[in-house]
């Protein structure tokens, strides 16, 4: 069926059951920012295929919201559906709530997969729209019901990783975890988001493209831990070693049915944000619900010795192949037809050849010239252009690794560049250096280092319209929380304070719509630094390995504290991984981090 089919059945259907709106939204049943093809509901019913985004169906209107890394392709894939875009955090665009406050009118139902809509938004509808005695439907999946072909859900297998690799076996961290349940006085723990249960049980899988993680569901009290899974995913073994350590396997949809039984008056601990409406509906009404952040997620971010050690391994083979990549592509920009599909495979090829390389750790961008000034454009075979010998080629790329996750940017100068063009990409470099530089004391969050990153570009006025940093898990989601580098805080996200063992992206950009596109990333792990009378002070190491490019540099801009800060980074580059490139490539990289 074309969009326009898919919406017209979706609306009979909704006649049928008696629904006037039907909000649709990217999200699958465990709240992942990325999701898999079964939950690709939002792309089948709009046609759009990004990875953030809301539809909302009526019987007289149909519109996408999503983010601005988003407008244009949207507004292109959106083309002859009768689907209106809406522009997310544009002047004068309501948001999906206030649309549907404005728009619904007394006695309507709004529906929705209940699995896919988190218990905190649930509530949030509710009480937004009680004063116009909305119904609700929420146990249907009505794309479901017309999506004929849907892939099945995914059941990849499952991956058990050795303490070598983690540094905690999985008995330690659910004893932690118990603890933690005791101190908030809770009887149950429910976990749904995948990454936490991947990390707490030491597994990983392939359920998510790019993301290692399992579908499941987990329930842990203080003598018992349900993990709600396809059992068929799990080898004998691992199996066996589960139960083990008290885990045992239940099938995957069970969860809801257990949830309905839990003793009256339990106090059970989860995060609403989190968790989906469905599941928290089907606890009974008696029990105390304690809604908080996940126990896990602080765990998770900091990384402790073994796992900082084993990122330090994984991004020298990373900084060995994304080094090689970019002598490559220089070498031969002129020689041969490269495209920015075909730049990506090569990088691909590149990180194959490190030992324990498992996969990209998300799909590549790799954006030519105009298109680098999209954020986080992704090319396709209708998008696909050829590099030349000429301007900036943008390469945010990352990879999993036995060691760990990476996540790295450089612009690429592949021939003559503009004035204006370096001016912003030593700018944007200041920024990415000082940011790294910084020093401080501990119980600073990522709030407090983000001028450092942008203050080269405000100063000219300028600025990028994204987050400067986000957190990076150990072979896990490569967006992961809670730390991070912005300006603004979130009242849903507060900043953490900045621990030893937190991976966090530095990432400043700078991007003119229909010229170029500039982004410099490097990943920093918090460390200590001296104690002294005034306290614990922290400090950033830098894990990333690659040069950045000197051909794009004004060094004037710069000061001496930043020319320093470039070439001790740049010496410490090249002593690294010089010793695993061939003497072509060593020479080109004396050359490439040359003191300036």
């Amino acid at each position: 069926m074309t969009v326009k089919e898919r919406l017209e059945a979706l609306r009979i259907l909704m006649k049928e059951k008696g629904v006037d709106a039907y909000l649709v939204p990217t999200d699958d049943f465990h709240g992942s920012e990325y999701v898999g093809d079964y939950f690709k509901c939002r792309k089948y019913i709009t046609g759009f295929t990004g990875s953030a985004g809301t539809a909302l169906i009526m019987q007289d209107m149909a519109g996408l919201w999503t983010d601005g890394r988003y407008f244009i392709q949207a507004a292109d894939q959106l083309k002859g559906s009768t689907i209106e875009l809406f522009k997310s955090g544009e002047p004068g665009v309501p948001t999906v709530h206030e649309f549907l406050k404005e728009k619904l009118e007394q006695g309507m139902c709004l529906g929705f997969d209940g699995r896919t809509v988190s218990a905190k938004e649930a509530e949030e509808l509710q009480q937004l729209l009680a004063e116009k005695d909305i119904s609700f439907s929420v146990d249907d999946d009505l794309i479901g019901e017309i999506w004929k072909d849907r892939p099945a859900l995914s059941c990849e297998p499952v991956m058990e990783l050795d303490v070598k690799w983690v540094g905690e076996t999985r008995a330690d961290k659910i004893a932690k975890i118990r603890e933690q349940m005791k101190a908030k006085n809770a009887d149950v723990f429910v976990l749904t988001s995948l990454d936490d249960i991947a990390w707490l049980l030491n597994i990983r899988g392939n359920d998510i493209h790019c993301c290692p993680v399992v579908l499941s569901y987990l329930i842990m009290t203080d003598t018992e831990l349900r993990l709600y899974a396809n059992v068929s995913a799990f080898a004998e073994k691992i199996c066996e070693n589960l139960e083990a350590d008290g885990v045992k396997i239940y099938p995957y949809n069970e969860v809801y049915s257990y949830v309905q039984a839990i003793p009256s008056g339990s106090r059970i601990f989860l995060s609403k944000s989190g968790v989906n409406s469905r599941l928290v509906s089907n606890i009974p009404a008696d029990a105390v619900i304690l809604d908080e952040v996940n126990l896990t997620l602080l765990p998770k971010a900091v990384k402790n010795f073994t796992e900082m050690e084993n990122e330090r391994l994984a991004h020298i083979k990373d900084g060995v192949a994304v080094t090689k990549f970019i002598y490559w592509l220089k070498t031969n920009v002129e020689k041969e037809t490269i495209t920015e599909l075909s730049a990506a495979e090569k990088l691909y090829q590149f990180r194959s050849e490190q030992e324990h390389f498992l996969g990209d750790s998300f799909d590549p961008i790799i954006a030519y010239g105009t298109h680098a000034a999209i954020v986080h454009y992704s090319a396709t075979k209708e998008t696909d252009i050829p590099l030349e010998a000429k301007g900036m080629v943008l390469a945010d790329t990352g990879g999993h690794y036995l060691e760990g996750t990476t996540d790295i940017t450089r612009t690429i100068v592949l021939g003559p560049v503009s004035n204006k063009e370096k001016k912003y990409f030593t700018a944007v470099l200041r920024g990415n250096l000082n940011l790294a530089a910084a020093k401080f004391k501990y119980g600073c969050t990522g709030l407090n280092f983000d001028y450092l990153a942008r203050g080269p570009l405000w100063e000219l006025g300028e600025d990028y319209n994204h987050g400067t940093g986000h957190g990076v898990g150990y072979l896990l989601n490569v967006h992961e929380g809670p730390n991070g580098f912005r300006w603004k805080n979130l009242p849903d996200h507060p900043a953490p304070v900045l621990e030893e063992g937190m991976l966090t992206s530095d990432e400043p950009g700078y991007y003119l719509e229909g010229e170029f596109g500039i982004r410099h990333e490097n990943l920093v792990l918090c460390r200590k630094a001296e104690k002294t009378s005034f306290g614990q002070f922290m400090r950033f190491e830098t894990l990333t390995m690659v040069p950045f490019d000197l051909e794009g540099i004004d060094p004037k801009q710069m000061s001496d504290h930043e020319r320093k800060l470039i070439n001790d980074y740049h010496r410490k580059v090249y002593e690294t991984i010089t010793p695993y490139l061939n003497e072509d490539e060593k020479e080109w990289l004396k050359q490439a981090t040359r003191e300036i």
